[in-house]
């Protein structure tokens, strides 16, 4: 849904599936530094809101989702994926319970098939499952920051800010009292310094949880069956993932970024030489310059200077090999 807030001054509208919502109102690096000390918001409106009702809410979404659920204290933020059956992540969730409601925000568009995928799961379950992005705005508060939250409004609270469920009535009015507006670039770039996955950007078709993190964090490994657990387990108990998440600082002295899917290589082999990964993300931080996240294979060594297309890249450790 296109965010009323890009008719604000300086707002540039953000490319690909963050379209909706502006990619920065005029200073990338201004908003960058604003977010870093607190202050203003960033308009996630453009995101999924899930809701699920019913006094089986929780013991039934723990049954599905790769987190453990049962006992979520009212309030308290939790991440959590849906795996396909070979455990390929599907779905990434970020959700909270207020005591008779899970809200959850997630990748826009991707609302309409998990909504199918949960309403094909309740059998005789008291649930209650709908999409509220329609009605519900999400608005993401960096942490420090003091802006107040309404009356009534659905909080998720994590180290990294505040997720605001609302009204999509209020949006309008509510950026008015929250502080600068900060595009959705300087959440990026402070989400890549942080190495935080996202759904389509860091995972394909084939990614699994180990390989970007994501295990302990989204994944909880003492819990029951949930589709994709034979995998998970096999991968922790048995063996490595196949690739793993780095975060890269980049040749500042190149004009362009080099975009998502840019093929890396080893830079002390022959420029045809193997395709050991590629940029997931890119962004250019306020402090830090131009960096990345990517997906290598897992046996490159933690040493190697790489290139991404013709830019030079260091890598930092996220996930070990």
């Amino acid at each position: 849904m296109k965010s009323p807030l890009l008719s604000l001054p300086g707002a540039v509208p953000a490319e690909g599936v963050d379209e909706d919502v502006a990619g920065h109102y005029g200073d990338l690096f201004r908003e960058q530094r604003a977010l870093a000390d607190g202050a203003g918001f960033v308009d996630l409106s453009h995101r999924g809101v899930v809701a699920v009702t019913g006094e089986d809410r929780l013991s039934w979404l723990h049954l599905l989702l790769t987190q453990h659920l049962t006992d979520l204290p009212v309030g308290q933020a939790a991440e959590a994926l849906i795996l396909s059956a070979h455990g390929h992540i599907e779905h990434a969730l970020y959700l909270v319970d207020d005591g008779t409601t899970v809200w959850a925000h997630v990748e826009p568009g991707t609302q309409g098939a998990l909504i199918a995928y949960l309403e094909s799961m309740k059998f005789f379950y008291r649930v209650e499952v709908a999409d509220r992005t329609a009605d519900t705005a999400v608005v993401h508060l960096p942490a420090g920051s003091i802006a107040p939250v309404p009356p009534g409004v659905v909080v998720r609270e994590t180290a990294h800010g505040r997720d605001l469920f609302l009204p999509r009535a209020d949006l309008e009015s509510y950026a008015g009292q929250a502080g600068p507006p900060a595009g959705i670039l300087a959440h990026e770039a402070l989400r890549v310094e942080q190495h935080r996955p996202r759904l389509g950007f860091e995972t394909d078709h084939r990614t699994i949880p180990h390989e970007l993190g994501w295990i302990g964090t989204a994944v909880h490994l003492q819990k029951g069956c949930y589709r994709g657990q034979e995998t998970v387990a096999r991968v922790q108990n048995l063996g490595k993932p196949p690739r793993r998440l780095v975060f890269l600082h980049l040749d500042g002295s190149e004009v362009h970024l080099p975009a998502a899917g840019t093929e890396l290589r080893v830079a002390d082999e022959a420029p045809d030489g193997r395709k050991i990964g590629f940029i997931t993300t890119s962004a250019r931080h306020h402090e830090l310059g131009p960096v990345a996240l990517a997906l290598v294979k897992r046996n490159v060594p933690v040493d190697a200077p790489l290139l991404a297309g013709s830019t030079a890249a260091a890598q930092e450790l996220v996930v070990e090999p």
